[in-house]
């Protein structure tokens, strides 16, 4: 069994089982959207203001986008563990990646719970 310090999961399982929840706090939040676009009727920009206003969907929004960076850095690493064979170059695309992630982690942060 392959164990890497870089895995977000202790192993593939876990990936596996994390990959699987992210994929449904995902459709979850598809779901959610879509039935306020049916239910709501014709949105302007004070009703999508006053949607967004509501806790709910401000930590419902935050854990879909937890849930779209968690999904995305299994898959990255998968495909360079699987693709980039010399480790340094590879250590530096997963630096590069994370950096990433975790910029669109704050600045997602700041767009749902900003001013």
């Amino acid at each position: 069994m392959v164990n890497n310090v870089s895995a977000l999961g202790r192993n593939g399982v876990h990936d596996w089982l994390l990959l699987r929840a992210a994929a449904i706090v995902i459709a979850l939040y598809v779901v959610y959207i879509l039935g306020f676009f049916v239910v709501s009727g014709p949105i302007n920009y004070d009703i999508w203001r006053g949607f967004f206003a509501t806790s709910f969907t401000k930590v419902f929004t935050l854990l879909t986008l937890l849930s779209i960076l968690i999904h995305g850095w299994i898959g990255m690493w998968q495909v360079l563990t699987d693709y980039v064979k010399n480790l340094a170059i590879r250590l530096v695309v997963q630096l590069i990646i994370i950096v990433a992630l975790a910029s669109y982690a704050i600045y997602g942060t700041f767009v749902v719970w900003g001013a």
